[in-house]
């Protein structure tokens, strides 16, 4: 995990508002809303995680999506791409069910 990523994760675990480079933490009302080069990229609450692609589907935003699923998210939860088309590994808690992504999905 990069630098910046752990730094991002340990905010939103604090629930403190962070920015550094192209990557910032709001936390607002318990929320923390995660931003990259200004477009929200991620929700993450106490029951629940919000995941967006910012209108962008890059291995940059794919890389903070998968920080925030491994350090808040359950086991095996990840972002990933095939063919072009981005899709999530979701721990459903009798194992692991891929599908597509769509930005605005909610993981419990």
């Amino acid at each position: 995990m990069r630098k910046i990523e752990l730094q991002m994760n340990s905010a939103i675990t604090k629930g403190i508002d962070w920015k550094s480079a192209n990557t910032e933490v709001a936390n607002i009302d318990g929320v923390s809303f995660v931003y990259l080069h200004g477009n929200k990229i991620a929700e993450v609450g106490n029951t629940f995680i919000r995941l967006f692609d910012g209108g962008y589907q890059s291995n940059t935003t794919k890389s903070r999506l998968n920080a925030i699923l491994r350090t808040h998210g359950l086991g095996g939860e990840s972002v990933f791409q095939k063919q072009w088309t981005w899709f999530v590994n979701l721990n459903t808690g009798n194992g692991i069910a891929t599908v597509p992504f769509f930005s605005s999905m909610r993981l419990a």
